[in-house]
């Protein structure tokens, strides 16, 4: 799946973000409704007066009972304009990163149009809930019209389903988490465990420094006192992540650790679409770049692998475009964990695997690592499911914006359910 019309002068603009934080850390008190306010009002804040948005698309990707459109309720509770249309996304990782491609269908239908796209993700604020069949009874319970009637119920409440569903990170069709499922594309790629860990030491180095330089003071607003994202660590190294057990395979062959997988996090993010037209109505100060094209893609996750779809909808986007590898000045791929990310990269590589499961033969070449990720990625920044899509192609538009004219840079995220999503943008 791609974008059907790529002459149309789609323009991608930073946003902001909260600052990141483990789960019941810092930002616990918040849910994600609450995390994503002071996003979309400190962006909407920034565009001249009485300019709004015309659009919000906004996603989340742990369902909560109080509400279903998450994306009106943050509008309306950020006060920002009643007559704007709202709807949701959610896609797993990739929930607002589908959440901008969702946005520029409407861009393209209404030339001018300003959405503003983004998502959230509250960990801390996971809703516990009853199973079915318990849900059901109560239901059925409390519509009972009398006394008489749910004293005759009372014989059929189903005691041995009496339990709580806690939400968890796992496949429902496979019945595995996603480090159980990134720790089997571990052992099938041959990803070395000390090669995750040197990984997972670059995205805590870059992150550290990025802050330290202030180059994300533009990109994170500060949230309950927290200026900056909490879980960048500038005294890890390799010795102490040496040290860390697996997480997720304790068979002795496990190499996924808390060190080298990125951690559950509450944030939120947005981001500007716009087009031609629309561009002028943007913040002067924020970056922008073209947002060129992009691509979707499924695979077997019991054949392919759990997260590996990125693999199919990189070299398709690339060879569409007659692109290589090294065409790519910037690589923005998502750390789920970095045995991930090196199984991907292994995968691009591979010329078995490009020409006989994604179908493309062209010559892509060899994958430049010394121009991934710059400035850290989630393994150090975070992960809020419902955020990481709009945070990375922001920070993506700033790094890209400094870029000489025509640069183009990948952005990378794969999903849960065997899911990816992967832009391609062009400086100007």
């Amino acid at each position: 799946m791609t974008n059907a019309n790529m002459s149309n002068g789609l323009w991608l603009a930073a946003g902001v973000r909260t600052p990141f934080a483990k789960v019941d850390g810092q930002l616990a008190k918040r849910d994600a409704i609450a995390l994503s306010v002071p996003v979309v009002q400190d962006m909407c804040g920034k565009l001249k007066s009485g300019d709004k948005p015309d659009l919000i698309v906004w996603g989340t990707v742990a369902p909560n009972l109080h509400w279903s459109n998450i994306a009106r309720e943050v509008a309306l509770d950020a006060n920002v304009g009643v007559h704007i249309p709202a709807y949701s996304t959610v896609m797993a990782c990739g929930t607002s990163m589908v959440a901008v491609f969702a946005a520029a269908a409407e861009v393209n239908k209404q030339p001018g149009t300003v959405a503003l796209a983004g998502g959230v993700e509250s960990m801390s604020g996971i809703q516990i809930g009853l199973n079915q069949k318990l849900s059901t009874w109560l239901r059925k319970f409390f519509q009972g019209k009398s006394l008489h009637d749910r004293a005759e119920m009372l014989g059929d409440l189903p005691l041995k389903d009496v339990k709580l569903h806690i939400p968890s990170i796992t496949n429902r069709t496979t019945g595995l988490s996603m480090g159980e499922g990134t720790e089997i594309m571990a052992k099938t790629w041959h990803i070395a465990r000390k090669a995750q860990d040197d990984l997972a030491l670059l995205s805590h180095q870059r992150a550290t420094a990025a802050w330290n330089k202030g180059f994300f003071n533009d990109l994170v607003i500060p949230v309950d006192g927290v200026a900056k994202d909490t879980i960048p660590r500038a005294d890890t190294s390799a010795e102490k992540l040496a040290k860390l057990k697996p997480v997720f395979d304790f068979s002795g062959q496990g190499s996924l650790t808390a060190g080298n997988s990125s951690p559950l996090t509450d944030g939120a993010a947005g981001i500007w679409l716009t087009d031609d037209k629309g561009l002028a109505r943007l913040p002067e100060s924020a970056a922008r770049v073209r947002l060129v094209d992009w691509e979707l893609a499924g695979v077997d996750m019991d054949r392919d692998g759990l997260l590996m779809a990125p693999t199919f909808a990189i070299p398709r986007l690339l060879a569409r475009h007659d692109l290589t590898y090294d065409s790519i000045a910037l690589w923005e791929i998502h750390e789920a964990f970095s045995a991930q990310v090196l199984c991907h990269v292994a995968a691009l590589e591979d010329k078995k695997w490009l020409s006989e499961r994604v179908g493309v033969t062209a010559e892509l070449g060899k994958f430049p690592w010394e121009r991934f990720n710059p400035n850290g990625g989630s393994v150090a920044l975070g992960h809020p499911f419902g955020a990481t899509g709009a945070r990375i192609l922001s920070q993506t538009v700033k790094e890209l914006q400094s870029f000489p004219p025509k640069s183009l840079a990948i952005v990378s995220i794969c999903t849960d359910g065997g899911l990816g999503c992967v832009a391609l943008l062009s400086s100007t």
